[in-house]
């Protein structure tokens, strides 16, 4: 079965936007381990932490999403 053009790329763009909001987390989470030494400071570096993760998950979903359909249209599986 084809997989439309219009389709690869719409899975290509899902992608790409979540590798970057993964990175902004990334981001984030890094510019709170640079901040101010204190109890609440680590809190909202772990909170930061589960967001940093959440977002590396719903990359490789997309990722895996976006491989499957490129296997599917060139290689036929």
């Amino acid at each position: 079965m084809a997989i439309s053009t219009a389709e690869l790329d719409r899975l290509q763009t899902e992608y790409k936007t979540a590798v970057d909001v993964w990175r902004a987390a990334i981001r984030h989470e890094e510019d709170l381990a640079s901040g101010i030494h204190s109890e609440a400071a680590i809190d909202t570096w772990q909170a930061a932490h589960f967001s940093e993760e959440e977002a590396r998950n719903q990359a490789k979903t997309a990722k895996t999403a976006y491989q499957a359909a490129l296997r599917e249209e060139f290689f036929n599986f």
